[in-house]
């Protein structure tokens, strides 16, 4: 089957791993980089060669190979996202849910609106802070009417 290039490992799934990468592989829309990395799996295990599978599934032969190489590493752990570069984020998930609920849901005292600098000292985070997740979620504070105060 080889028709020249380098020798590939050869690339054997145990029951549990099919099973799992064929779930995978019938993910929907939202999750479809790892649904198309566990069919190229899937193809290399049939004894497939990159560029096989890289026709068969339209991507290049070079991805296959890397794929493909990351699972006999590390196995089913090699197919999932990787950390990306850079600082860890710091701000939690709950705090950037309490500046939008705060935003969308209550009226600071003797104010029409917050303004960043209002939430940033309410919620003990910088000013840039509030003005990116609030641009992230498409608030406007200034904007939102308040007919009574609470």
């Amino acid at each position: 089957m080889s028709n020249g290039g380098r020798p590939k490992a050869l690339l054997i799934l145990g029951d549990d791993e099919r099973l799992k990468l064929e779930t995978w592989a019938s993910r929907p829309k939202r999750t479809q980089r790892l649904a198309q990395r566990a069919r190229m799996i899937l193809a290399c295990s049939e004894g497939l060669e990159n560029k096989a599978v890289a026709a068969r599934l339209r991507v290049n032969p070079v991805t296959v190979g890397k794929r493909r190489r990351r699972f006999l590493e590390d196995r089913l752990e090699g197919l999932v996202d990787e950390p990306r570069p850079g600082a860890p984020r710091t701000i939690t998930d709950a705090k950037v849910e309490e500046i939008v609920t705060k935003t969308l849901e209550e009226k600071p005292n003797a104010a029409t609106h917050w303004s960043s600098r209002s939430m940033a000292e309410a919620v003990g985070l910088s000013r840039s802070a509030v003005v990116w997740i609030w641009q992230a979620f498409g608030l406007k504070p200034h904007l939102r009417p308040f007919f009574s105060s609470p």
